[in-house]
């Protein structure tokens, strides 16, 4: 392999800032804050705003536009339900 052309392909601390779900991963993420692990290795943390943890379609919390009485509610109400055949 050539020298100088890889990415830093290494050990990275992925934490979730929405729930504080914390799972280690190789990554070439570049960071710049580090964390001690329980292990007592320090690895680079890099910060989500959300993971499979916290999504609302892998927790089971996404809720369906049609049952949210919003525009979609409306057009049925109006046209009833087989309006788009």
């Amino acid at each position: 392999m050539k020298e100088g052309i890889h990415p830093n392909y290494r050990d990275v601390c992925f934490v979730d800032l929405s729930n504080g779900f914390k799972f280690v991963t190789r990554s070439c993420v570049s960071t710049r804050e580090m964390v001690k692990m329980d292990d007592g290795r320090e690895l680079p943390l890099f910060k989500l705003d959300t993971s499979s943890e916290s999504h609302p379609f892998y927790t089971g919390t996404q809720k369906s536009v049609n049952d949210m009485g919003g525009r979609v509610d409306k057009f049925f109400k109006k046209f009833g339900k087989g309006a788009g055949k």
